[in-house]
């Protein structure tokens, strides 16, 4: 494995094919390889058809952005012949995909091969990936932990080299907290500018499609390639797509940097903040400006995303029904019974927790109390962030308030685990995008180190300016290069 492909970027991949040194056939066996070795104690993939990606590979055009390129995807994002579960028994065996999302088309017309389903939490309602229906996951820094969710799939295989990129979905946080806490690059995409067709829907005025991956440089290209205007998401900005890559330089000379006083408080593991501490002091070495802004709404994020997207979450789930496809349970009395058994049966509590919820907040008596009052918070949470912009260029904080916590630790405690995306949330709700990259290691016991992960976030449209603080970070340190300590 030392020489393995499956252990580079994609910068670095594609050099070695121009160079001759190997081939898109010989990658894809490295990988494979690597999933076959590392996949059963982490459970990063749901599903993988090794014979279909050798055979895309040996018809690769490597001349082409991505050519010959694997990229593992979230089990999420429909895929035309291959199964997407969402991690869900409802889906289960039962569904498989007839269209490409329009992610993947553009990912095909770049040259890149769609390699593997990645797991997730069940239609991506949770943030450790303990509430997939099909598959354990686990933290491959230490396998008593989580590995983050619901992009948890994703965040494995990049840090545990048995992906050379991924793409996730980011609702809540998503993509960067299994970043954070698997030690990897993760990056949010401004709301609309990829687009979601294709993607099964959790909360519609946040979800976002957008890679993970072991460098920001390898994020900006994955970024250039699948974002841009599609006629079927009527939310798909038309806004030109720069070349992300370009704006690269290591360069953050007089560049703002807001400290958002809010999200520095008591509730951060102190090895955490002293992380986070040391990445902004480096930032400031590097040349840049450091000022407080504050998000005086923070405080309400987290009540008002669970509210918003769980509502979402109610009626986007409403067309699982086992009518057209999916779990069905067998010979009901009656079409009442055979909803309520084929979603009871399918559903995990979770999702089940989510509808609920939902439904009740949508529900005559309440809609006005709970979902509109919640719509006019989220308009005050952006405010805050567009005021907190005019005084920076970006806002830094830690990506996730602790360290990976480990697997049943919060798994009785909804709220606790809702708490784990305290710092992520809000960019969600505002629509702004946001990138984590790691920015230490800290010792959680028995000489066990785990991933920390510095979050930055950026104004509407502005992930060139993101890439290129996460960039000019990862130049000047070595933490994204570190990987879990295999056997």
């Amino acid at each position: 494995m030392s020489d393995s492909a499956a252990k580079l970027s994609i910068i670095e991949l594609q050099n070695d094919y121009r160079s001759g040194k190997r081939t898109p056939s010989e990658a894809v066996s490295d990988i494979i390889e690597a999933i076959k070795l590392k996949d059963q104690d982490v459970g990063a993939y749901l599903s993988f058809d090794p014979e279909m990606a050798l055979e895309e590979a040996t018809n690769a055009d490597i001349n082409l952005p991505l050519g010959g390129v694997p990229i593992a995807i979230k089990d999420l994002i429909n895929v035309k012949g291959q199964p997407c579960t969402c991690a869900s028994r409802f889906l289960d065996s039962a569904y498989t995909s007839t269209y490409d999302a329009t992610v993947i088309t553009k990912l095909r017309q770049a040259g890149a091969i769609p390699l593997g389903r990645t797991n997730m939490d069940e239609f991506a309602m949770g943030s450790s990936t303990e509430n997939s229906g099909l598959r354990s996951a686990s933290n491959p820094w230490d396998l008593d932990r989580v590995p983050g969710g619901s992009s948890g799939g994703s965040a494995i295989c990049v840090s545990n080299d048995t992906a050379i990129a991924a793409l996730g979905s980011d609702t809540g946080g998503s993509i960067r907290q299994p970043a954070s806490f698997c030690g990897c690059v993760g990056l949010k995409p401004t709301y609309g500018r990829v687009s979601r067709y294709g993607l099964v829907a959790f909360a519609s005025s946040l979800d976002q499609i957008g890679p993970m991956t072991k460098t920001s440089e390898d994020a900006a290209l994955l970024l250039s390639v699948i974002s841009g205007s599609d006629s079927r998401d009527s939310t798909a900005l038309t806004d030109e797509v720069p070349d992300y890559g370009s704006n690269l330089t290591g360069d953050i000379e007089g560049l703002r940097i807001g400290l958002p006083k809010e999200y520095f408080n008591e509730g951060i593991d102190a090895e955490v903040r002293a992380c986070v501490d040391e990445a902004i002091s480096h930032l400031e070495n590097l040349g840049a400006k450091i000022v407080d802004v504050s998000l005086p709404h923070t405080e309400y994020a987290i009540a008002t995303y669970y509210i918003i997207a769980t509502a979402e979450a109610s009626a986007n789930l409403a067309r699982f029904d086992g009518v057209r496809y999916g779990n069905r349970t067998p010979e009901p009395k009656d079409i009442l019974e055979h909803y309520r058994l084929s979603r009871a049966s399918g559903f995990g509590d979770e999702v089940k927790r989510r509808i609920i919820l939902g439904t009740y907040v949508l529900s005559s008596g309440y809609n006005d109390a709970y979902y509109v009052r919640a719509q006019k918070v989220r308009t005050l949470i952006r405010e805050d962030f567009a005021a907190a912009f005019k005084l920076a260029d970006v806002i830094i904080s830690p990506t996730a308030p602790t360290p990976a916590f480990k697997s049943g630790e919060k798994s009785s405690d909804p709220l606790q685990m809702y708490l784990a995306d305290i710092f992520t949330i809000a960019a969600n709700l505002a629509g702004i995008c946001g990138a984590s990259t790691p920015c230490g290691n800290v010792q959680v016991e028995n000489g066990i180190t785990m991933p920390v992960g510095l979050q930055v976030l950026g104004p509407h449209l502005s992930e060139g300016t993101v890439l290129r603080v996460t960039d000019a970070f990862e130049k000047t340190t070595d933490w994204h290069r570190l990987r879990p300590p295999n056997p």
